[in-house]
């Protein structure tokens, strides 16, 4: 959970929520390279979950917050920091 909830605040805190968003590799930067199979493994389960939203683009997939599940992203993000 703790991965997942360090992915949300990531977006959130970058505002990419509904059309604005960044690519899924951008979202490993930060995080040693031992795990970034654990973090696309979160965004898969984020996506699932409906916490964000994909983007397909030319150039790769991006991702952002679903503006519709704002209120529960704020929840996890609150309970992970403390």
């Amino acid at each position: 959970m703790e991965i997942k909830a360090k992915i949300l605040w990531r977006l959130y805190r970058h505002r990419y929520i509904g059309g604005k968003h960044t690519d899924i590799n951008n979202l490993k930067k930060g995080f040693p390279k031992d795990k970034h199979k654990l973090i696309e493994k979160a965004v898969d389960e984020l996506i699932k979950e409906g916490l964000i939203l994909r983007k397909p683009t030319k150039y790769g997939l991006h991702v952002s917050i679903n503006p519709k599940m704002i209120g529960e992203v704020r929840e996890i993000i609150e309970n992970w920091i403390g």
